[in-house]
């Protein structure tokens, strides 16, 4: 495989975060940036320029940058999109609020269920009708389509989505609507739902079409300035971006769909969790990243993350399935939740310590960094406690000031509870490191596994900071702290093969099986699929494409995927599905019922290019390295109180090294906590392998 250089970038809430590996050279360079949110390219080009420059590496010798955001996520949650019109079948105007004429909560008489994207007077409907097996019932009304899109235009709409009934089976009616809208309105973003979400199910097809819709604008907008300033600075190779399934594409993919970006950043940190867990050998893995806004969590098994095709977004209520938009978008099957460094800590009306969702984030910032902000929060807890030194924040380049914390904590926090200023910053580590164990447990459980068979790699600014904590909660034996673990993510970018996804919805009995349909629709598929990923970079010689189908008994509800072969034209393919399907089934649900007919519903195909091989070799970076014996500082733990505590230089720790906590181990872009019944040992690659001996200190 060719050589490269390139730049992975991950924007986060509080940090973006910066990984340029030089394959020339085997060289890997890491840095961060405080996030500029009112113009995100401002920290991207500032640090890509820096970075090259601490590599030695002009910007036109770059091969590329690989970029996620959570851009398009936050202009959801935080409805800061566009303003859209809905252009839907006659008699269907309110299927996003018809929804699935469910309750998430069936014993809440108050029930809030998310406010659709577009409102009802931005939803009009046309004259046309297509069958549940693509016969047109009632031809495209295109008169009436020309008179909606005007109506629409004329109430300022900034983008039109388009989803008509059974459109999944036959996209000819909303192709059609798309080529008038465009003919009229050349410049305006226009999405069809058979572009973004091919595949059954209404209601969440026209989420899907109508998010793609609200964030189209804004994520033009952003990719076209961003492009123009890396261009400026003299970049030459391609921006490329990650999609919410963890594969990389080519920035065309955000320029149309940018809805597949949404879970882009979370993405690259379970890919990042996988890649340290087949580094050390571990199978099963909770990969847990934490930064300055949210905390995710991952399960790995067999080293590859768990993948799902429905995505909710925006949910009223966090841990509550039901209660957001959902969206049918692949994604890496991961939890997040509102527990970063930046969670703010507050006191509820009953006097209890709260702490997040909400964020500080990089503007005002946390209390310590002196920026403008006033409510303590985690990183104020964490320097208060000791776990995080003073002068030597991203490798000294910040300064945190502890004292104007203690007055923060005793002001707001300890002098109206009673408390004194220790005890209030225990219980702030001590809830966020709660609140991310529960959605964890909770997260496994609905899996039916236990917790106490994985092992944690933490990554993020603070995922190291409070591993130990949490992994005490899920009473796990060990976690894994990589290093360079603040920029993972970053990292996870730039280790992730070219990949992408088809999906296209056909459903029939098995033994009424247009077996030629079939060929043609996976043909179709892999064909898009290659094409995509040559335009990312790949090299179609490599290209790898696996076949699955998702089937139900008739008069199910809900389907089990089927993997098939990769040549169909030597089985019976009936037969191979029939019995694939009762064979999955059995081992699903402990029977199977072999009288009942079988049909299939949704076909899929999921394309990929070789794994980028990397070698972790940090020695490039511009780092002091010296001894790895940084004296003592009082340090807080449950069991001891503040008591003094090794303090280790990171690039000091040979491979082989072990010790015993309690222990703070400091790099530049993060800190490992380790407390006092761990013993630590630097593994060949120079990952902080922890384990915990439940037996040396009573909880």
């Amino acid at each position: 495989m060719q050589k490269r250089i390139r730049i992975g970038v991950d924007v986060g809430g509080t940090f973006t975060d910066f990984v340029l590996v030089d394959e020339h050279r085997d060289m890997i360079f890491t840095g961060k940036q405080l996030t500029t949110p009112t113009d995100p390219g401002k920290a991207i080009c500032e640090g890509v320029a820096r970075i090259a420059l601490e590599a030695g590496v002009e910007m036109s010798q770059l091969d590329g940058i690989v970029h996620g955001t959570t851009l398009v996520t936050n202009a959801v949650i935080e409805r800061l999109g566009a303003k859209v019109g809905l252009i839907t079948t006659a008699g269907f105007r309110d299927v996003l609020e018809v929804g699935h004429e469910m309750r998430y909560d069936l014993y809440d008489l108050f029930l809030e269920k998310p406010e659709p994207l577009v409102p009802r007077n931005l939803r009009l409907t046309v004259s046309e009708r297509i069958s549940s097996d693509g016969e047109i019932l009632v031809e495209l009304d295109e008169a009436g389509l020309k008179a909606a899109s005007d109506e629409l235009v004329a109430q300022g709409v900034d983008a039109i989505a388009v989803c008509f009934i059974n459109a999944y089976i036959n996209a000819e009616h909303e192709k059609r609507a798309s080529d008038i809208i465009l003919a009229d309105y050349p410049d305006l973003p226009v999405t069809i739902s058979t572009v973004v979400a091919p595949e059954i199910r209404e209601y969440e097809r026209t989420c899907t079409a109508v998010a793609n819709a609200y964030v189209l604008p804004l994520m033009r907008r952003y990719i076209t300035d961003l492009q123009e300033k890396l261009t400026e600075l003299g970049l030459k190779g391609p921006l490329n971006v990650m999609l919410s399934g963890g594969g990389i594409a080519a920035l065309r993919v955000a320029q149309e769909a940018p809805i597949q970006m949404i879970e882009s950043g979370p993405a690259a940190g379970a890919i990042s969790g996988s890649y340290y867990g087949k580094l050390t050998d571990t199978k099963s893995v909770i990969a847990f990243d934490m930064g300055g806004t949210t905390a995710k969590m991952c399960l790995i098994e067999d080293f590859e993350p768990e993948h799902a095709n429905t995505f909710e977004a925006g949910r009223v209520r966090r841990f509550r399935k039901g209660s957001g938009i959902p969206l049918k978008v692949p994604v890496i099957d991961l939890i997040e939740i509102g527990a970063g460094g930046g969670s703010i800590s507050r006191l509820d009306a009953m006097g209890l310590l709260k702490v997040g969702p909400d964020s500080a984030a990089s503007e005002p910032g946390p209390v310590c960094y002196g920026l403008g902000g006033e409510d303590p929060t985690v990183t104020d807890a964490d320097l208060l406690l000791g776990y995080l030194s003073p002068d030597y924040f991203l490798g000294g380049e910040m300064s945190l000031n502890v004292d104007v914390v203690s007055e923060a904590i005793d002001g707001k926090l300890a002098g109206p509870s009673g408390m004194d200023v220790t005890a209030i910053a225990a219980g702030i580590h001590a809830i966020v490191n709660n609140n991310m164990a529960a959605a964890t447990r909770s997260h496994i459980a609905e899996k039916g596994r236990d917790p106490r068979r994985y092992t944690l790699v933490a990554t993020g600014g603070a995922g190291p900071v409070h591993a130990y904590g949490v992994a005490k909660q899920l009473k796990l034996n060990r976690f894994i702290c990589p290093l360079g673990a603040g920029v993972s993510s970053a990292l996870g970018f730039l280790i992730a093969a070219p990949a992408t996804e088809g999906v296209h919805s056909y459903v029939s009995l098995i033994d009424q099986l247009d077996v030629e349909k079939v060929h043609k629709i996976y043909q179709d598929m892999s064909e898009t699929a290659i094409q995509s990923l040559v335009e990312a970079g790949g090299d179609v010689n490599t290209i790898t494409i696996k076949q699955r189908v998702e089937m139900r008994y008739k008069g199910q509800g809900f389907e089990i995927a089927v993997e098939l072969p990769d040549d169909l034209t030597d089985i019976d393919l009936p037969e191979f599905l029939k019995a694939s399907f009762l064979a999955r089934y059995s081992e699903m649900f402990g029977r199977s019922i072999s009288d009942v007919a079988i049909e299939t519903v949704t076909w899929r195909i999921s394309a990929s290019g070789p794994t980028p091989n990397i070698q972790l070799n940090f020695e490039g970076q511009q780092i002091d390295r010296g001894a790895a014996d940084k004296g003592e500082r009082q340090v807080y733990f449950p069991e001891t109180g503040y008591a003094p505590c090794k303090i280790y230089n990171r690039y000091g720790l040979a491979a082989g090294t072990s010790f015993s906590g309690p222990a703070v181990i400091e790099e530049r872009e993060s800190t490992v906590v380790a407390g006092p019944d761990t013993t630590i040992t630097v593994d060949d690659h120079l990952n902080l392998i922890i384990d915990i001996h439940y037996d040396q200190i009573k909880d």
